[in-house]
């Protein structure tokens, strides 16, 4: 049997949280033992306090959902995010560039952002949004984050159209050496999707609705 809760970033994104639903999350993850809080920058600090009579890790987002935004900006923005407690980041690929085959420039950010997170003992998570990837682009991304030096490759920001998908974790999985893991994220709402997505080779899953997986219920949220 293995600790479903432990594999949980237990999420809240969405732009109209208010701050008594970040203490409300906050008490989730003390109650079921959640590996991680992933909150948007601005509320780091005060998860970080609220949690910090327990073990979870506060995970934000850089380059949130679109991924478009300069590297200095990425870079202005996991700093601040490292100072304020951050101890994982969940970086958006710029995906234009991505489509615009400009690959060393991706892979040279993703480096960058890595290092800065390693300088701080902190991990980088890269979302590659599968959801906008065929089979080539996600091999290609995959090869990337690798070279780039980031710990997880993750599917999705909950922002697409579409989330985590078996098959695309199974590929990743299968192109990804051992030493860099996966996120799956995005419409991940039963126990039995989560169970499938770790069978598929997830060692993280993204999800607002980690109370109603680990419960045996049914989550409400495409994130």
């Amino acid at each position: 049997m293995i600790n479903l809760s432990k594999y949980i970033d237990h999420t809240l994104l969405k732009p109209t949280a208010t701050e008594m639903d970040f203490r409300k999350l906050c008490e989730e993850i003390y109650q079921n033992s959640f590996y991680s809080a992933c909150v948007p920058p601005f509320y780091v600090s005060f998860v970080k306090e609220l949690l910090e009579y327990g073990d979870a890790k506060v995970c934000t987002v850089i380059g949130f959902p679109l991924g478009y935004h300069s590297t200095e900006a990425k870079i202005t923005e996991a700093k601040k995010a490292l100072a304020d407690g951050a101890d994982e980041l969940d970086l958006v690929m710029n995906i234009n560039a991505f489509k615009s085959m400009a690959y060393e420039t991706v892979k040279q950010e993703i480096k960058v952002l890595a290092e800065i997170a390693h300088e701080k003992k902190a991990l980088l998570k890269v979302i590659i949004e599968t959801a906008y990837l065929d089979n080539f682009d996600i091999r290609i991304a995959c090869e990337i984050c690798e070279e780039a030096g980031a710990d997880f490759v993750k599917t999705s920001t909950g922002f697409a159209p579409k989330g985590a998908d078996i098959e695309q974790v199974k590929l990743m999985r299968e192109v990804l050496p051992s030493n860099v893991q996966i996120k799956a994220s995005g419409g991940i709402q039963t126990y039995e999707q989560a169970m499938a997505f770790i069978e598929a080779g997830a060692t993280r899953l993204g999800t607002s609705s980690g109370v109603a997986i680990v419960s045996g219920g049914v989550g409400y949220s495409s994130y």
